[in-house]
């Protein structure tokens, strides 16, 4: 809560801040901050980057006139100061919650919100398409795309600079350069960006050749020329390949991005430039909370947690997927030293952080370029390395054509990690992992696979190397079952299902994570007094045919499972293996379980699976519906 005489609690939109002092404005972001700290220690979120960029996004409000001017935040996870400025203070207690107020920009919750942005990179693109309609159209106001350095890294980000030196359109690209995205960057830019910011020098002569050439009498063009190539050659002399204004950009700073006057400066100027400009400001990630500044990885994005300590709270003592992922990785890079491990930008979220401590040279952060890591380890494939690709299964959609032209066309063995496969909880629609299936399966070559348990990811990751050829693995977020790897990979034969029980009443065909619920489904309507087969289908590309129209031919009713889109995924392979093998009056009744078809929107992962049936009970009673009472069918 809000002190009733703070200054935060007096803000209901930006113009509150247009008339305080620069004292009021550092007043504000510092109960900005503690207000912040304290709310997301409740309910968790991204904390380091949203610490970062308080007095920065003070000073873009302070100048600008939001909605009028509009801000494309990039990654949209630094926006909860700009949310707080623009009237949703009161909310901030739901963020991420259920029904609560979203982690990122969402135009459904405020006109200040003016692109959604969950993944990273796109603010300069989105921007300049704001500003040349803005200009088609006649009207007025600035455009600015703020984006860490860490975005920078990806390949979209350079095709709206690009673009937007070649159109020359008026905009602001405000560049917050904290020095990491969410792990620390990597990369040429990255060292780029060093350079810059440890050498101001290069932009303090800029300014006195300006002002010499604004000085200047008029003395003809010859030696105006002249004089503008001295100040030309002074770029290259001091700080070699300036990049931004090689495209056509105007760079300014670097400032200090937590010094609210000279941004607030330097932001002023940026506007009275015509055409492009890239205002550099450097911040640091986690400011005003030490845990934060000493771990910005840790706290980039967060459960709740304990203020004093930093430490989360009740974090489960079951390993995650993604730990034993690790693990597994670990162990078959010890086993064979082929096997290297790629990420993009995640090597904590994925799990890879241990690869790159165990075996560094054998371990690639290609920073936030999946389209790069893609093909990168196409490459590595086709000189006899067995590259994994550790991605989230959102931000592998990035790198879908790769995926098709340059792994599954030319058959080779990449093993692609998909993890947060289904819902995410808290991170919301741009993050659920509800895709990967219906994306990959249809792509010629392509194993897809998930395993039921922890140990059979290890298994799976363990055959997929002798497998060859693509193959994607996906898992969800959190904890699986409990079920511990015993020490010994088992080889699993691709394409094969495993019959876990019988029962001539109806069968469910789970895929990966709902297994264990359809498990759980079977043992209740057991005791109701039907029984109910359950195969763990390990694949939804290729299909056990055998098994599953076994299946079909032996039980009146076949529920398919899994947390992915319905559309294209595991379910609809199932039925269209029926209706190409059998007659129809042989295929049983069927019903798809899985995720529905719209975008879905954060809340808890538990809670969502139980929203749409793929839980026990709603497997059950699907089954309960579909087959009527159980006491009259044991009275038949």
């Amino acid at each position: 809560m809000t002190e009733s005489g703070s200054l935060l609690s007096k803000i209901s939109s930006p113009q509150d801040i247009k008339n305080m002092s620069t004292g009021e404005l550092k007043r504000l972001a510092a109960e900005i901050r503690s207000y912040m700290i304290q709310s997301v220690s409740e309910t968790g979120g991204h904390l380091a980057p949203n610490l970062g960029v308080v007095e920065l996004t003070i000073a873009l409000h302070r100048v600008l006139d939001s909605p009028r001017d509009r801000i494309v935040w990039d990654v949209g996870h630094q926006s909860y100061t700009h949310k707080m400025i623009c009237g949703r203070l009161g909310d901030f207690c739901t963020l991420r919650q259920p029904g609560g107020m979203s982690g990122f920009p969402k135009m459904s919750e405020s006109p200040h919100d003016v692109f959604e942005t969950g993944h990273s990179s796109t603010s300069i693109a989105g921007a300049l398409g704001m500003a040349v309609a803005r200009d088609i159209r006649g009207e007025d106001g600035e455009v600015v795309a703020v984006i860490g350095d860490g975005a920078l890294t990806a390949g979209l980000a350079y095709e709206g600079l690009n673009n937007a030196g070649h159109f020359g359109t008026k905009m602001i690209v405000v560049l917050n350069d904290n020095s990491m995205s969410i792990s620390p960057n990597v990369g040429a830019m990255s060292g780029y960006l060093s350079r810059l910011r440890s050498d101001p020098t290069y932009n303090r002569l800029k300014e006195d050749v300006n002002n010499l050439i604004d000085r200047l009498p008029s003395i003809g063009r010859t030696m105006a020329g002249s004089v503008r190539r001295v100040k030309g050659s002074l770029k290259y002399l001091l700080l070699p390949g300036m990049i931004f204004e090689e495209l056509g950009i105007t760079y300014l700073g670097p400032v200090d991005g937590h010094d609210i006057p000279a941004t607030i400066e330097v932001l002023e100027r940026a506007r009275r430039i015509p055409g492009p400009v890239l205002v550099h400001a450097m911040t640091i990630k986690g400011k005003g909370y030490e845990p934060a500044e000493k771990r910005p990885d840790k706290f980039h994005g967060v459960g709740s947690f304990d203020l004093e300590t930093g430490d989360g709270r009740g974090s489960s003592s079951t390993p995650s997927y993604t730990e034993v992922f690790s693990d597994a990785l670990v162990r078959l890079a010890e086993m064979d030293d082929r096997v290297v491990a790629i990420t993009a930008a995640m090597p904590d979220g994925t799990g890879t952080d241990e690869m790159s401590r165990r075996f560094p040279d054998r371990f690639f952060d290609v920073g936030i370029a999946e389209p790069g890591a893609v093909t990168f380890a196409a490459g590595l494939a086709t000189r006899g390395m067995r590259p994994v690709v550790a991605i989230y299964s959102t931000f592998l959609q990035r790198g879908y054509d790769g995926i098709i032209h340059d792994v599954a066309n030319q058959r080779l063995p990449v093993i692609f990690a998909v993890d947060r496969a289904g819902v995410v909880g808290a991170d919301g629609d741009t993050h659920q992992g509800a895709f990967d299936v219906a994306y990959l399966r249809h792509v010629p070559r392509v194993t897809v696979a998930a395993p039921r348990n922890e140990s059979q990811l290890g298994d799976l990751m363990y055959s997929a190397l002798r497998w060859g050829g693509p193959v994607a693995i996906r898992y969800p977020r959190g904890s699986g079952p409990g079920v511990t790897f015993d020490g010994e990979f088992e080889f699993i034969e691709r394409g094969t299902a495993e019959l876990l029980r019988r029962g001539g009443d109806a069968a469910v065909l789970a895929f990966g994570h709902p297994v264990a619920e359809a498990e759980r489904a079977a043992a209740v309507l057991s005791e109701e007094g039907r029984e109910v087969g359950v195969v763990d289908a390990r694949f939804a590309k290729p299909l056990d045919e055998e098994l599953i129209l076994r299946m079909a031919r032996e039980v009146p009713l076949l529920v398919t499972v899994e947390e992915g889109a319905v559309s294209g995924g595991f379910g609809s392979a199932v039925l269209e293996l029926l209706h190409s093998s059998l007659p129809a009056r042989e295929i049983p009744e069927v019903v798809v379980l899985g995720l529905p078809d719209r975008f879905i929107p954060h809340g808890d992962q538990s809670a969502q699976r139980t929203e749409f049936g793929l839980d026990a009970e709603g497997i059950a009673r699907t089954i309960r519906d579909r087959l009527g009472d159980a006491s009259s069918h044991t009275a038949d």
